[in-house]
């Protein structure tokens, strides 16, 4: 039972609009969203929602659930991605965010990464003028107008190089995405990524936004307007690839750590406030004080923002930006003030 997953880009074919047509099944879109992603494995499910979704893609139970294989990663050098909902190579990604959290940063931040990794990065233009994507296209090998022009010139990359696309949900809504996706996969693109942003900052009212995606990246007003960057929440954001079965057990660990680390240390971050760190009992507060470590270790200064902060861009190896967080965990950098981890690469030593 655990080497099974979900057939997600069979559901992303055959069912476009996800979230009314699980609606109209009795299903919540949530619970489908976390069957998507990983974040309830396939093995918990009720039969009773997995024949639902068979019914809507009008296949059959073996068609729906598959193998789970090895997902591979895509390693960015975010912290905050790579750590708690890693890019999965061959997959969508959703970005959720209002306008003015950064979605927009940190899609040019991928793309100047992955240009550097030998990706082929394409920008699927929205309709209408949305002058706040112009500084994403300074890092995109091609900007298109349209789906055609978007097939035509990635189509002739077949299995030569990795692509990724980005697109906003407007390609989702109206299922232009997904046909995109499938004409190049016919057309011999073999290593298709996709990457969707909200430019209008309605997703964060949908419980499956984007449909099926194999990551979602969840952004975090609080962090925002604090100006803790990248303000991607990582207690809500989930990846099928640390969901599986096969997942990496230490990556797993330390994952899940962080996470009840950073979901405790909110809740108290408003007793805090009102009381002050002094009226916690000392377990609390240690709790508090590692949990603002942790927060501030996972801000990062990012190449295309750099003209901005005037701090020069830094990755971090996984298994380094692992190591600090495991430090962090234990107590080890207890010692230090939280404003000494803010907008660094790895911690200091």
């Amino acid at each position: 039972m655990e080497d099974i997953r979900l057939n997600v880009a069979l559901l992303r074919q055959r069912v476009p609009h996800l979230t009314s047509a699980a609606r109209s099944v009795g299903l919540r879109a949530a619970t489908v969203s976390n069957l998507c992603t990983g974040k309830i494995h396939i093995g918990r499910a009720e039969v009773r929602t997995l024949a639902a979704l068979a019914s809507l893609a009008g296949c059959t139970m073996d068609d729906l659930i598959i193998q789970g294989g090895k997902f591979e990663m895509i390693e960015t050098g975010i912290k905050t991605l790579d750590l708690f909902a890693p890019l999965t190579k061959g997959g969508t990604a959703g970005l959720v965010a209002r306008p003015k959290m950064g979605q927009l940063v940190i899609l040019a931040e991928l793309f100047f990464l992955l240009r550097k990794q030998g990706f082929a990065t394409a920008l699927l233009k929205p309709d209408g003028r949305h002058p706040e994507i112009d500084d994403v296209t300074e890092d995109a090998e091609f900007v298109c107008a349209d789906a055609e022009e978007a097939f035509s010139r990635l189509s002739r990359i077949g299995s030569t190089k990795d692509v990724v696309i980005a697109a906003d949900r407007s390609h989702v809504t109206n299922n232009e995405i997904y046909r995109l996706q499938d004409r190049l996969r016919e057309a011999g693109v073999t290593s298709l990524t996709t990457l969707l942003v909200d430019l209008k900052g309605e997703a964060v009212d949908e419980e499956l936004p984007f449909g099926p995606l194999e990551t979602l990246w969840q952004f975090d007003a609080d962090l925002a307007v604090r100006h803790v960057y990248p303000a991607v929440n990582a207690v809500l954001s989930a990846s099928e690839i640390l969901e599986s079965a096969r997942a990496d057990a230490a990556h797993l660990s330390v994952q899940q750590k962080a996470k009840r680390l950073l979901r405790r240390y909110k809740e108290l971050r408003f007793l805090v406030q009102a009381h002050g760190l002094e009226a916690l009992p000392p377990q609390e507060a240690q709790t508090f004080i590692r949990g603002e470590l942790l927060e501030a270790y996972l801000t990062q200064p990012l190449y295309v923002a750099a003209a901005f902060t005037g701090k020069a861009g830094t990755t971090v190896a996984l298994q380094d930006a692992l190591h600090d967080v495991q430090r962090i965990l234990e107590g080890a950098e207890d010692h230090r003030e939280a404003d000494q981890l803010m907008y660094i690469g790895q911690l200091p030593h």
